[in-house]
């Protein structure tokens, strides 16, 4: 008890450090912060009303958006279940999955807004690099989200397959498929919601959909133009949210 009250108090002792220690470094100035406010609003004033001449732009521009994260989904959800059986404890040997669970790692490091602009530079402009970008950095979460499904089914159904002399295919239809579905889909809706979000910024770089429109109007300092396509984009992700939480819970 006395080591886990002392790790505790060090613990949050380093947490405490570690907030000084950025509040000091920042140089955080309230006083700027405040002084702000004008500008602030006048940015805002100029936003109001929204112009609504941009329409098929928007409408160009969100369907681009969703089609890179549908197919960015869908290409990280080919890559990770064969990823996640290689990356779990359950399916393969440590020699395996342990180098690929650090490759995992790399590859949830990178940025996104890196790999896009990578893919840019390779590809050209367009959706395409964005679809790319979105499946690679997408496929570092779901493939370790998948390995953990994996190894945290229960074991008795595994043993009882592999005591009747069942192969590692076989233990993983009949006796872990049926465990981590569920698992497997809500993981699988919730990176579709953050490819999503992430898909929005990704015209920023040149990778399509409606983030280039956003940028392209604040950049010419047509914040009416802007505000549509930010209206549209905050639409958009409530009612992905919602869809979501409505399919997340039908999979429970």
């Amino acid at each position: 008890m006395a080591d886990r009250g002392f790790s505790g108090f060090l613990a949050g002792a380093l947490i405490g450090a570690a907030v000084l220690w950025s509040f000091i470094t920042t140089e955080v100035d309230i006083a700027r912060v405040l002084s702000a406010g004008p500008r602030i609003a006048d940015f805002i004033g100029r936003m109001i009303p929204p112009d609504p001449t941009v329409t098929a732009e928007i409408v160009k521009g969100s369907a681009e958006t969703l089609r890179i994260a549908i197919l960015g989904t869908l290409g990280s959800v080919l890559l990770s279940v064969p990823l996640g059986v290689l990356a779990s404890e359950t399916m393969a040997p440590a020699a395996i999955h342990r180098p690929l669970r650090s490759l995992l790692a790399i590859i949830r490091a990178v940025p996104l807004i890196l790999v896009a602009m990578l893919m840019v530079g390779a590809v050209g402009l367009g959706p395409l690099p964005g679809i790319i970008a979105v499946a690679f950095h997408a496929t570092g979460m779901l493939a370790k989200f998948y390995a953990e499904a994996i190894d945290g089914v229960a074991r008795p159904p595994i043993a009882a397959l592999e005591s009747a002399g069942a192969g590692p295919l076989v233990r993983l239809r009949y006796a872990i498929w049926p465990q981590m579905a569920p698992v497997v889909a809500r993981d699988t809706i919730f990176r579709f919601e953050l490819n999503l979000r992430e898909s929005l910024i990704l015209g920023i770089v040149g990778a399509g959909g409606i983030g280039f429109y956003i940028q392209t109007y604040v950049r010419s300092f047509q914040y009416d133009k802007a505000a549509s396509v930010t209206i549209a984009v905050v639409v958009m992700v409530v009612a992905i949210e919602a869809l979501n939480v409505l399919l997340r819970r039908r999979v429970s």
